[in-house]
């Protein structure tokens, strides 16, 4: 009865332990996060710092982000055939291809390998930087490290996010039209009338709404997760873990949150 005693207290204190450290955790990512923002003005005086990481982020990033689009597309418009097409609405793909992509799977699946391709990159970078004392070197120098090297990172991700989902939804929206014009045999027009009264505006704006958030949330758990990695190999590939990890879940979290407020509003 002692020993059952004994692991339940000891259980309850690692469960406490972690508890606090997550919590601590995410206090110190809010606090990176405002002390981005508030030095962010001092990058944007400097505005190559911020096209250098677009160009490191965004660019870098196309080739995954359109073959992974043009694929899905085509997936989708040959799923969505097959499903249609015992309705007798087969010339409604467009319609499912162009929702399906623009208000879920181009926000939300750019996101998801922006933060594998892009936040991975972001924060072995920057832990590499404070393994080898670059940010220590920064501030005896009398450069401050956020606004030199956090701020312009957090900018391009931000920026650089809704120009990568609305280019995934438009290649994908292509793959689809291969599939369903070119192999399956749906009409032409009928596929581009259907999309066209059928995805409006508003549709647009909450995809852009969606990815500026997924930026943001991607973006500076990269940044957080290399700034407090250990000035180790190990800590610094447990680091990149954790980056694609968080950011996958905080993705389809507030994926799940935005969706709810977008329908109800």
């Amino acid at each position: 009865m002692a020993n059952i005693f004994a692991k339940l207290v000891r259980g309850l204190r690692m469960t406490g332990h972690r508890v606090v450290e997550q919590l601590w955790r995410l206090g110190a990512g809010a606090r990176l996060f405002f002390l981005t923002i508030s030095y962010s003005g001092e990058s944007f005086r400097r505005p190559r710092l911020i096209v250098r990481e677009m160009y490191f982020t965004g660019v870098m990033s196309l080739i995954i982000i359109l073959v992974s689009a043009f694929f899905v597309g085509m997936v989708l418009a040959l799923q969505g055939y097959n499903t249609l097409q015992k309705y007798g609405s087969s010339e409604s793909i467009g319609v499912l291809v162009a929702l399906a992509l623009v208000r879920e799977l181009g926000p939300v699946v750019t996101a998801l390998l922006f933060a594998g391709r892009a936040g991975t990159a972001i924060t072995a970078e920057i832990g590499l930087m404070k393994a080898t004392e670059q940010l220590s070197a920064m501030e005896m120098m009398a450069v401050n490290p956020i606004s030199r090297v956090i701020a312009p990172r957090f900018w391009a991700g931000v920026f650089s996010m809704p120009i990568l989902a609305c280019l995934f939804s438009m290649v994908g929206i292509l793959g689809g039209h291969l599939v369903a014009v070119a192999q399956i045999g749906v009409d032409v027009g009928a596929f581009w009338s259907q999309m066209q009264a059928n995805v409006d505006f508003t549709d647009i704006v909450n995809m852009l709404i969606k990815s500026l958030v997924f930026g943001v949330a991607c973006t500076i758990i990269a940044l957080f997760e290399g700034y407090d990695s250990p000035p180790t190999a190990e800590g610094v590939s447990h680091a990149t873990t954790r980056t694609v990890v968080t950011s996958s879940l905080a993705v389809l979290g507030l994926d799940f949150i935005l969706t709810s407020f977008m329908l109800i509003t």
